[in-house]
């Protein structure tokens, strides 16, 4: 007679090395209690629960945190994550705004650029340096004062100053130097075919110029496209400087450069000079200095004439705080951040 086997379900039975349940009851199915302690424990907040040590000891890793960044990049795309690590390394801190009670009264332009980046794309100082100009209560827009390096402006329109200097940060506004040589007349078209200030520009733009110089007379000639600055560097009223260089028959004596200083009068009136002097008064030719805010027509020609020194050349070396330096004859060159603020300056802008 064969021996029974082992039957779960009979009395006396063994399943896990245990008796059965005694008493002809039924044993209730089987659970694996296992999930549900692992939630009582991190319900409990025990940190050392089975999920902590079957990750540790070679079990089932639990997944990265979906809603983390780290989750969400690896779903990128490549250009995603090119783009996103780029608007990283543009990111800094010091462009956040300031707390609320240290900001300023100035309403930011929307879509505007950040102040520090107009005023180095205007040339006035590297994008740190202005950094440190705004940190410093130097840079004021439209009227306010601003120290936050996130603010924001419209380089179109916005005014912008920097220790009370108006700056030119609107992209399309030209300002140049130029050498006009001798020979050539001062004005941008001749319907004769003359050479003209247009022959010695590059640029495709309408450009004005400030000031008129005779056409046996060389020297600086400003060219803009700035309509409102042109019309107050000309005009009489703000009293804008030229100086000149002229060739005379030497030596001059000094009752003449007293006489010159004193005031002259000529046919249409008198003619008062900012200042005078020799440079080279040597004999038979001179070099002389003439600095006036006048704009009459041969003005410093019928003034030596006058006196009796005739000019034999002459070249205008200044407007304003503009100087014609290095430049040479046929040759012109953009002016800096800072000669224009001068120039907005000298014309009460």
């Amino acid at each position: 007679m064969s021996r029974p086997r082992n039957n779960p379900n009979s009395r006396g039975g063994r399943d896990d090395g245990q008796g059965g349940p005694r008493g002809g009851q039924k044993r209730p199915p089987h659970r694996d209690t296992r999930a549900s302690n692992e939630r009582a424990q991190q319900q409990r907040g025990n940190p050392s629960g089975n999920n902590a040590s079957r990750s540790s000891s070679g079990g089932p890793k639990a997944h990265g945190n979906r809603g983390g960044s780290g989750g969400r990049e690896s779903e990128l795309s490549v250009a995603a994550r090119q783009r996103l690590e780029a608007l990283r390394s543009e990111h800094d801190p010091s462009d956040d705004d300031k707390p609320d009670a240290d900001r300023d009264t100035y309403v930011d332009v929307p879509g505007g650029i950040r102040l520090q980046k107009a005023l180095a794309q205007a040339g006035v100082a590297s994008r740190r340096a202005s950094e440190d100009m705004i940190a410093s209560g130097r840079v004021a827009v439209d009227g306010h004062t601003v120290r936050r390096f996130g603010a924001r402006v419209d380089p179109q329109s916005s005014e912008i100053r920097v220790d009370g200097m108006l700056v030119a940060t609107a992209p399309d506004l030209l300002y140049y130097a130029l050498h006009k040589p001798r020979g050539v007349i001062s004005t941008m078209w001749d319907p004769h075919g003359r050479p003209t200030l247009a022959d010695y520009t590059e640029s495709e733009e309408r450009l004005f110029h400030v000031g008129r110089l005779d056409t046996d007379t060389e020297g600086l000639i400003l060219l803009t496209n700035d309509g409102e600055l042109t019309n107050r560097l000309t005009h009489p009223s703000y009293e804008i400087s030229k100086t000149y260089l002229a060739k005379v028959p030497g030596p001059v004596p000094n009752r003449v450069v007293k006489q010159i200083r004193k005031g002259v009068e000529l046919d249409d009136g008198w003619v008062k000079v900012d200042s005078f002097r020799a440079l080279d008064n040597l004999e038979p030719t001179a070099l002389v200095e003439v600095r006036l805010h006048e704009g009459r027509k041969h003005i410093v020609r019928r003034l030596l004439k006058a006196v009796g020194h005739p000019v034999s050349e002459l070249a205008r070396t200044e407007i304003g705080p503009i100087g014609l330096n290095a430049l040479k004859p046929g040759t012109s060159r953009a002016l800096t951040a800072k000669e224009i603020s001068e120039l907005y300056t000298a014309a009460g802008m």
